[in-house]
């Protein structure tokens, strides 16, 4: 890939309002897209917003009905706000896009920003992101005096943890030794250029997300570096080095187009990617 230009929108005091931000990627996407511009990264902090991917089901927003903003990327809701740094990578990638190899390289880019920082991070199969892995289940301590076999998040399927105290939310995964995830991607294809991205929680106050079902998922949690490391990590410290192995990885990438079969192959891509 050719050389990866990066774009600061606003941190701290100056953090940007995420229509403002959205906007922005759409114009940066269609000077891509006209090959006015190279390779593109935003990089910048939202004040606290709810976002909403396309797959978000009802259930799964906030009970009191605070605001969210519906959005055209994949994935479900997530939370952004001050602490997190947040980036939205603009490339254009051969098509039909192969989206799975964009997140992977979005993944390890990140793995790598946090190993430097000095914690060990990994993928969990199924789910994009990337996590801090739990204790085995078996080695968990049991919540509530409940031992795992009647753990409702494992024999109720309309379990909600908002509803059932704090033990539960997903703010408190490392008290309860579970997997929690520390930066979550979701992205969106069109006309060959990616839009969306990552959000890593660096220093964030991480209760925000005990108010909705972060990404859907209901048996782990969420943590930040500044958890994990028993530091405060601020964006401003984190950001040189994501930008460094997000360079180190997007500029040395060869991606290559998605292996398809047929039209109807290459029909399904266009649906999914928008």
């Amino acid at each position: 890939m050719s050389e990866l230009r990066f774009v600061h929108l606003g941190f701290g005091a100056d953090a940007v309002e995420y229509q403002e931000a959205w906007q922005e990627q759409r114009r940066v996407h269609a000077a891509r897209f006209a090959d006015e511009i190279p390779d593109t990264c935003l990089l910048l902090e939202h004040p606290a917003v709810y976002t909403a991917g396309r797959r978000t089901e009802d259930s799964e927003r906030p009970l009191d009905g605070t605001p969210v903003v519906d959005v055209d990327r994949g994935g479900k809701i997530t939370w952004h706000g001050p602490g997190q740094l947040v980036g939205y990578p603009i490339l254009k990638l051969p098509r039909p896009v192969d989206v799975i190899a964009h997140v992977r390289r979005l993944e390890e880019a990140l793995i790598r920003a946090c190993a430097e920082l000095g914690l060990e991070t990994t993928r969990v199969e199924g789910r994009s992101g990337v996590w801090v892995l739990g204790d085995p289940v078996e080695e968990r301590p049991a919540i509530g005096g409940l031992s795992l076999d009647f753990d409702p998040r494992l024999t109720d399927e309309e379990f909600d943890p908002r509803l059932n105290g704090p033990e539960y939310a997903p703010s408190n995964a490392g008290q309860r030794r579970e997997d929690r995830k520390l930066a979550a991607i979701g992205i969106r294809i069109a006309k060959g250029v990616t839009m969306h991205g990552f959000a890593l929680n660096c220093d964030p106050d991480n209760t925000w997300f005990d108010r909705i079902v972060p990404c859907g998922i209901r048996d782990a949690g969420v943590t930040s570096l500044s958890n994990e490391l028993g530091r405060r990590v601020s964006v401003a410290e984190v950001l040189p080095v994501v930008e460094k192995h997000l360079r180190e990885i997007l500029e040395t990438a060869e991606p290559k187009p998605r292996p398809v079969e047929g039209e109807a192959a290459v029909g399904a891509e266009a649906v999914r990617a928008g």
